[in-house]
């Protein structure tokens, strides 16, 4: 009886592993700017988010950033070596940011999400942690089937900032 629980237990937690990273299904056709690449639901939006934040924060542990340069787009490869991203997201190690905390918050847009060209996605808002916040800018573009990294742009917010104080 208890191994049936557990395997129970199993099952359910892939059930809902599997809902979590299922490919959204339901588009709204007024705001689908290309056929050929689907409009994210809030829930892809999350996730692509989620994903791009455990994606920093592994590198930034590991202290190699070539997996996200490599699964970035090609401006974003180009653009990018796997030492100026060290660079760039220097401030987040020294300051220990831990950024898989994000996980545990839904992103709140200041922004609504924006087709800014017919393949290029812009996300901003905040990820409201305590006591420190993580601002986003983040455009993703198209490419070879799904939305990948093009620009990333996060800044850390005390509470005070967060609250206008």
């Amino acid at each position: 009886m208890k191994e049936e629980r557990q395997m129970i237990k199993r099952w359910l937690m892939l059930l809902l592993v599997a809902m979590l990273v299922a490919p959204a299904q339901a588009q709204d056709p007024r705001t689908t700017p290309n056929a050929s690449f689907p409009t994210p639901d809030r829930l892809t939006l999350s996730r692509l988010l989620w994903g791009t934040m455990v994606s920093i924060h592994d590198a930034n542990i590991a202290g190699n950033y070539s997996v996200l340069r490599d699964t970035g787009a090609t401006n974003f490869q180009v653009q990018n070596s796997a030492a100026q991203l060290a660079e760039t997201f220097r401030y987040l190690r020294e300051q220990q940011i831990d950024l898989s905390t994000t996980l545990l918050l839904a992103p709140e847009f200041t922004q609504q999400p924006q087709m800014i060209a017919s393949d290029i996605l812009r996300l901003q808002g905040v990820f409201g942690l305590r006591p420190i916040a993580i601002q986003f800018d983040i455009y993703y573009q198209w490419q070879a089937g799904r939305w990948k990294v093009l620009s990333i742009g996060l800044q850390p917010l005390t509470l005070q900032n967060v609250e206008g104080g």
